[in-house]
């Protein structure tokens, strides 16, 4: 209609904010069904959608691509837990503590999807997609190391890049069942400081105290 207002991509406003209603939807539907069924496909993703076939596919050319994108989202959210979590904390193990603590509340959210990018998105893809999370856990790790906090044999880049890859592997034994969910964030603070070199006893004492 002539004089209608139209958004960057030309199309009227209702029509945009629909679509990325739609959007949205999809992928929270999405990471719902395939946490519930990894295999899940896009016909079965846009039936819970209430949507055809045709609207997913607009959105996403293929469930790579799909997956691809909720990987995305959950590395946002990780960062900003990281981040949130180590903010305003001067002290080197507790700031790592905390971090971690942080970001192990949205383990039972993303854990699954983790396992399920590995089959669909490269591990260096994935690593590649938590860069921005690993600089910051090197800062971190480097006072630490100054301070005489941290003890490692390990250069600080490749010490945040063990405890990713611890993390990671954290995240696969409490979806093997090998460690309680409900224990697994306490685990995974006192495990990253003892990695660091911080004596264990003293890792456990501080995530008592900020569980506490």
């Amino acid at each position: 209609m002539a004089g209608m207002p139209t958004g960057h991509s030309g199309r009227a406003p209702g029509h945009t904010s629909r679509a990325d209603a739609n959007r949205r939807r999809i992928l929270d539907v999405a990471l719902a069904e395939l946490l519930r069924d990894p295999d899940a496909s896009m016909d079965q993703i846009a039936r819970a959608a209430g949507v055809v076939r045709r609207t997913v596919y607009g959105h996403f050319p293929n469930r790579e691509a799909l997956i691809s994108t909720l990987v995305d989202e959950a590395v946002q959210a990780l960062s900003v837990a990281h981040a949130a979590g180590r903010r305003g904390v001067r002290e080197p193990a507790e700031a790592v503590a905390r971090s971690v603590l942080a970001v192990w509340e949205l383990a039972d959210r993303y854990r699954l999807l983790i396992a399920l990018a590995q089959r669909t998105v490269t591990m260096q893809g994935i690593r590649e997609r938590l860069a921005p999370v690993r600089e910051a856990a090197t800062e971190v790790l480097r006072h630490g190391v100054e301070q005489g906090v941290f003890s490692s044999p390990l250069p600080p880049p490749a010490l945040a890049y063990v405890h990713e890859q611890m993390l990671v592997a954290l995240m696969e034994a409490v979806n093997d069942g090998l460690v309680e969910a409900r224990e697994a964030g306490r685990c995974a603070a006192v495990t990253i400081l003892t990695a660091a070199g911080v004596p264990a006893s003293d890792a456990t004492a501080l995530v008592a105290k900020l569980n506490d």
